[in-house]
Parts: C-alpha cells; sequence; structure tokens
C-alpha cells in the first residue's frame, strides 16, 4: 500500500493488548466492564472486545448507539444527557434493545418522562469534579426529586449513578490516584443513602487515567474507560501508557524540510489531528510526536529532538531541537505522528487502515 495523503493506521496488536488488559483487569477487580467505545467509533474494532468477553458498552451519542446496535450490541448506555429531540429515536431503540439512557438534571428528567414511551434504563449523572454536566453528590434534595419523578415514570427503571471523572486527564500521575479516591468515596455515599430504599442500586464509573492507575474501585460495580483501547501522547505525557501502548498513527508526507531553520513542513493539520494538544516534559505545547513509519506500517519509538510545534488547517510544522535531529527528516518521506488525542484525530479522519493493508470505516456523520 503507498501512502499519498495522511492517512490514520490502526495496529490491530496494539489495540488487542490494550483491550485485553482492561478487560483482564476489570474482571480482577470483579467489576464490570462496560467500554465507551467514542474512541474508534468503530464497528470493526467493536467486534475486537467480543473476543476478550465484553458484552455490553456505553456510547456518546443516539447514532452511535444505534450504529453499534446495527452490529448485535444490546446492551448500551448513552452516557450523555438526554436529548429531548432525539426521543423518537431513543424510543424506537429502546424497543429492540437494553438501553440506558443518562439525565443530568432536574429538567433534563422532566423532558425524559415526558417523552419516553418505550422501557429504559436511567442513570443520574453525578458531577464529581469535572465541572461539565450532572449533579453534585451532595445536592441531596435534587437527586431526591429526580428519583422520584423518575419512579412516576411508567417505562422507566431507576439503574443508578453515572460518573465521568474527567479532571484525571489534567492531573499528574501522582494525584490520579488520590482523585479517584475522592471521587469513588462521593459515589460510595450516594449508594448508602440510597441504597436501602434501592439495593440493586448500580455506580457507573469510568476515565482512562483512573482505570489504568487505580488498583481500587470501592463501591462502583463498573469501569466505562475509552481511551485506553488507543492511548495517546496526552496519556503518556501523564504517565498513563508508553509511546509503545498507542495504537494509531497519523501517516503524513514530508513536504518541505528547513535545515538551516530546524524546522519541516508535513501535509497533517487540524483537520487530520484536531487542535488538542499536550505538554511534553522536554519541547513544551506539542501537538504530536514524531516517529519513523517502517515498511511494515508499524512506527518506531518517537525520534528524539522532533515534536510538532504547530499546526494549521492542512500544514503541521515539526521543528527539531539540534541539526542531527533535522537531518533525519527528508522531503518525499512519510513519517508517523502520534496525536495528542486519539478520540479527536479518529473522529477527524473518518476511517482507519488496519496494520497498512485494508480499510475500515467508523460511524459517518
Amino acid at each position: 500500500m503507498m501512502i499519498s495523503k495522511p492517512t490514520l493506521i490502526l495496529n490491530e496488536q496494539i489495540c488487542r493488548n490494550n483491550i485485553h488488559r482492561m478487560a483482564n483487569k476489570a474482571n480482577q477487580l470483579n467489576v464490570s466492564f462496560r467500554p465507551h467505545f467514542k474512541t474508534h467509533q468503530s464497528i470493526e474494532v467493536g467486534r475486537w472486545f467480543k473476543d476478550y468477553g465484553t458484552k455490553k458498552i456505553a456510547v456518546s451519542s443516539v447514532p452511535m448507539a444505534k450504529y453499534f446496535a446495527s452490529d448485535g450490541w444490546n446492551d448500551i448506555t448513552i452516557a450523555f444527557p438526554f436529548v429531548f429531540q432525539q426521543a423518537n429515536e431513543v424510543n424506537a431503540l429502546a424497543e429492540a434493545i437494553n438501553l440506558n439512557a443518562t439525565i443530568s438534571s432536574l429538567t433534563n428528567c422532566e423532558m425524559l418522562c415526558k417523552s419516553i414511551t418505550s422501557e429504559i434504563g436511567v442513570y443520574v449523572e453525578i458531577d464529581t469534579g469535572q465541572n461539565r454536566s450532572g449533579l453534585p453528590y451532595n445536592d441531596i434534595k435534587t437527586i431526591e426529586q429526580i428519583i422520584k419523578q423518575l419512579l412516576a415514570c411508567k417505562n422507566v427503571l431507576f439503574k443508578g449513578f453515572i460518573s465521568h471523572a474527567g479532571q484525571t486527564y489534567q492531573a499528574h500521575t501522582n494525584s490520579i490516584t488520590g482523585i479517584c479516591s475522592q471521587e469513588t468515596s462521593q459515589l460510595t455515599k450516594l449508594k448508602h443513602t440510597f441504597g436501602n430504599q434501592f439495593p440493586n442500586l448500580e455506580i457507573s464509573f469510568g476515565d482512562t487515567p483512573s482505570s489504568i492507575l487505580c488498583s481500587s474501585f470501592e463501591g462502583v460495580d463498573e469501569l466505562r474507560p475509552g481511551n485506553f483501547a488507543f492511548f495517546d501522547m496526552q496519556q503518556q505525557s501523564k504517565g498513563v501508557c508508553m509511546p509503545s501502548d498507542i495504537a494509531i498513527a497519523l501517516a503524513c508526507p514530508v513536504v518541505a524540510v528547513y535545515p538551516s531553520q530546524l524546522k519541516a513542513c508535513i501535509w497533517g493539520g487540524a483537520i487530520h489531528l484536531s487542535k488538542d494538544y499536550y505538554e511534553d516534559e522536554k519541547y513544551g505545547k506539542s501537538f504530536g510526536s514524531i516517529c519513523r513509519l517502517n515498511p511494515d506500517f508499524t512506527w518506531s519509538e518517537p525520534i528524539e529532538g522532533l515534536f510538532l510545534k504547530s499546526i494549521s488547517q492542512e500544514h503541521g510544522i515539526i521543528e527539531a531541537t539540534t541539526p542531527e535531529s533535522i537531518n533525519q527528516l527528508n522531503e518525499g518521506d512519510i513519517i508517523a505522528v502520534l496525536p495528542a488525542h486519539s478520540c479527536l484525530t479518529a473522529d477527524c479522519m473518518g476511517e482507519y487502515r488496519v496494520n497498512g493493508k485494508y480499510t475500515v470505516t467508523m460511524l459517518s456523520k
């Protein structure tokens, strides 16, 4: 296969290793495993999870739920606040599979209750520190009002509480276990508060840094990480993974090299990688790590002294720290960029070349 344009390469074995490791950890911890499929958004990749015992998944939208349901997944949680305008699609899907929705406010709950006509499970979202969506764990009055409303809804089963510890993505490795402990403690308090009334109440918790680094999830019934399947340089820069754990790389043509300026230009910009970045301990702000692309479409460890300094729509600018570093690049080369944020890079590209051999599509937008 010849690379003639920015192409997202997926290493199947690395991805499978990541899936196996996470599924095995959940099993050892005796917690249920519901991986979030918003990272890869691919039916083909989703099937790999089944090889490691995965039977239920999380998604981030109704269209994504329908997409994976079409391939036989029949236990799906939409881990995003209920969207009233998509009630008809939710009702139709709930007729066909075991579907769980998420509600994130009292009004959100009211809108769900007045529009749901099919049996559906519902989780109440708890904001344990990310400050994105959901209720504070100590807002017991509102939580009680929501549960009361859910109990009055004919077709709704209150399942429990759901939370995403998104702040771990900005935290240093040394503080992630502390964040995880604090957040699971908050959720455990809710479980104690409502556990007598709802003995089957579940706590669904998930983020990749906590799921990888923490060894205890007191009170948690299911883990819901997603990024771990691919990993990326944001995770590597926090010590969550090694570069060798990253399962995708963007193959990019080198179009111009400027040795005297210690820089090079590649065809690979924001429309391919997104504008997410990470802080590299050596180079500062970086949009990706630069590797050699091998003939078998694997890639090397990051090349010392090179990093993706800046990006615009189509351009990527590699900066070198030494003449020796920039001399490793030649116009006409194809290099591999390990992305800052794999979820967004995959979403930008819309398809993968698995091991450089065949194309796998994703959920179409």
